[in-house]
């Protein structure tokens, strides 16, 4: 572990950038950071999963004359996105905890912009970045969450041109973990993100969860992000989609009210029929895989993805009744939570998921 300089005091942060061989990405995301003002108080923790690329080398080599405190765990193997987050969570000294992917750059303020969040009330225990697609900063790639009833999620205006729609600071179901702040208090009541989930629907999840303990969640328009899709599993990476899936199944089995689960296969069946006619017209998810083939694969996916969240169940379903510990709402009041950030089903069958 490396560490370069001091940080502490009330209002600071700690930013977790979790990386698997992503040097160069890695390199120009720290190098981001640098453009935050002086007068913020910040460190960095970079959790490495086994690179084999030196990136563990070079973050030694940058924390020296980093312009703020750099710390690394380095990690044999790679244990995924939750547990290597959990692992910066744990080690962090900050007040507040930001993620950050190791494919995104932060522009100036990002910072302060999400610290601001928390002085709205003290039941905000998360705020959400705008988040930007690098490649075109003109569009959006997400501004929040929404889900649809069947527990699958997508980024809010994802794919839209930003014409300035959401320069508004408004409340949001939760932020997106590429680019997101937590209140470190929150954390410590609820817990940090459930490792079974791996990767995919893992922000989801934590983000429910807060929710469902009574804590809000601001989305800052001036915490601007721009974010490289598709850089670590690929857009069309059947692993990143079995993960996907089956990931949508354990977070409705974990936090959805029964009045939701039950109605759950009927959500499902919509969203594949509306996938499948989206898919005809070559949009959507299903409609990148363009040859016979590749839609068997997609398909395989699917149902490997549905019966691996089958043997999970059990221990899901245990986690969901530690849930009593936590909880301040009451099913009936995340029922309509969910409702009231629902997704159109056009609009979720029409869109790509952002590989994030």
């Amino acid at each position: 572990m490396v560490a370069s300089g001091t940080m502490g005091g009330s209002g600071s942060a700690t930013v977790v950038v979790v990386n698997w061989n992503r040097r160069a990405l890695l390199q120009a995301c720290l190098q981001s950071l640098e453009r935050q003002p002086q007068n913020v108080d910040f460190e960095v923790i970079v959790v490495d999963n086994g690179s084999a690329d030196g990136s563990p080398d070079w973050v030694e080599s940058y924390s020296g004359g980093a312009p703020f405190p750099v710390r690394l765990i380095r990690n044999s193997e790679n244990r995924g996105f939750c547990a290597a987050n959990n692992q910066g969570i744990l080690a962090a000294r900050g007040e507040f905890i930001a993620l950050l992917n190791n494919d995104a750059e932060v522009e100036a303020g990002w910072l302060a912009a999400l610290r601001s969040a928390f002085d709205i009330a003290p039941d905000v225990g998360m705020a959400a970045s705008k988040v930007l697609v690098f490649e075109d900063p003109s569009m959006i790639d997400k501004v929040g969450h929404l889900i649809y009833p069947d527990g699958q999620n997508r980024g809010r205006g994802s794919g839209e041109i930003d014409r300035g729609q959401y320069q508004q600071i408004e409340e949001v179901l939760w932020p997106d973990g590429c680019a997101a702040m937590y209140r470190k208090a929150m954390l410590d009541q609820i817990g940090g993100f459930d490792e079974d989930f791996f990767a995919y629907a893992d922000d989801a999840e934590l983000g429910l969860r807060a929710r469902i303990a009574g804590w809000r969640c601001f989305y800052m328009p001036q915490a601007v992000v721009r974010h490289h899709r598709g850089a670590t599993l690929g857009k069309q990476a059947t692993r990143r989609l079995r993960l996907i899936e089956r990931n949508r199944v354990l977070l409705a089995a974990k936090l959805f009210p029964g009045s939701l689960l039950w109605k759950n296969p009927a959500y499902y069946l919509a969203r594949l029929a509306a996938g499948a006619w989206a898919a005809l017209r070559g949009r959507g998810e299903a409609g990148q895989f363009l040859t016979a083939t590749e839609k068997l694969r997609l398909a395989a996916a699917l149902l490997m993805a549905d019966l691996e969240a089958l043997t999970m169940l059990p221990r899901i379903w245990s986690k969901r009744r530690h849930l009593k510990r936590i909880r301040k709402l009451s099913p009936r009041q995340v029922e309509q939570l969910i409702l009231s950030h629902r997704i159109r089903l056009k609009e979720l069958s029409q869109q790509v998921a952002s590989p994030s």
